[in-house]
Formats: structure tokens, C-alpha cells, sequence
């Protein structure tokens, strides 16, 4: 054998043909894994994303859907919160922001629409008893 051939075994079983226990040996290892001291330590490193705050204003959406549920905008504010919470889910920002954005929108129309209706017939009913007495 030339000195370019040799294989080095290191351990205790260096100089010492393979054999059974040997080979058992290696098979314990690459099951139970290397033990703790041998190589070079490996390290895993996760890069978790912050988690973005998108409002999906799904309570709001919910309060106009029961009381001001002016031409459905409360019940149609709620569908696109829900869309935008599934959005946000499933980690598409910008499709969850877009949602939001527009059940945000649809909420403002349902509630100042609904408050204008409600004070409307407030003021009507004043007005109508006062004409009324007099």
C-alpha cells in the first residue's frame, strides 16, 4: 500500500480493520446523531417577520351590519372585513390593507348615513308634534 492510499481512521478504532462492531458503530451514530463534542457547532438561524398590524375593523363592521344597516353597506363592510382578516391569514399585506381600506370606507358611509337618517327622524317627529299643537 503507497502512502497516497492510506485511509486514516481516527478514534479508537484507528489501525483497526472495519469490521462488525465497527460498522454497528457508525450505524448508532447516523441514527442517534454525532454526539456533542465532535465538529463544528451548526447553527440554524429563523428570520421570523414582525408581525404587521392591518385593522380589519371586523368589529365595526359588525356593529353597522346590526344597527346601522343603512342600503346593506354594514353587512357588505363586513363581508370585506372578513376578506381582509383571510388575507391577513393566509400573509398577503397589501391584499389585507386593500380590504380593510375598503370595508374602512363602506363603514364611515353606513355609519353617517344611518346617524343622519336616525337624527332626520328625530328632528321630523319634534317637528311634526310642535305643528300639531299649534
Amino acid at each position: 500500500m503507497s502512502r497516497n492510499s492510506q485511509h486514516f481512521l481516527t478514534g479508537p478504532h484507528a489501525g483497526v480493520p472495519r469490521s462488525y462492531e465497527m460498522l454497528k458503530e457508525e450505524h448508532e451514530v447516523a441514527v442517534l446523531g454525532a454526539p456533542q463534542g465532535s465538529g463544528p457547532l451548526m447553527s440554524t438561524v429563523v428570520n421570523i417577520q414582525p408581525e404587521t398590524a392591518v385593522p380589519d375593523h371586523i368589529v365595526w363592521s359588525l356593529f353597522n351590519t346590526l344597527f346601522f344597516n343603512v342600503c346593506c353597506l354594514g353587512f357588505v363592510a363586513f363581508a370585506y372585513s372578513v376578506k381582509s382578516r383571510d388575507r391577513k391569514m393566509a400573509g398577503d399585506v397589501i391584499g389585507a390593507r386593500s380590504y380593510a381600506s375598503t370595508a374602512k370606507c363602506l363603514n364611515i358611509w353606513a355609519l353617517v348615513l344611518g346617524l343622519l337618517i336616525i337624527f332626520g327622524a328625530i328632528i321630523s317627529a319634534i317637528t311634526i308634534s310642535i305643528i300639531s299643537v299649534t
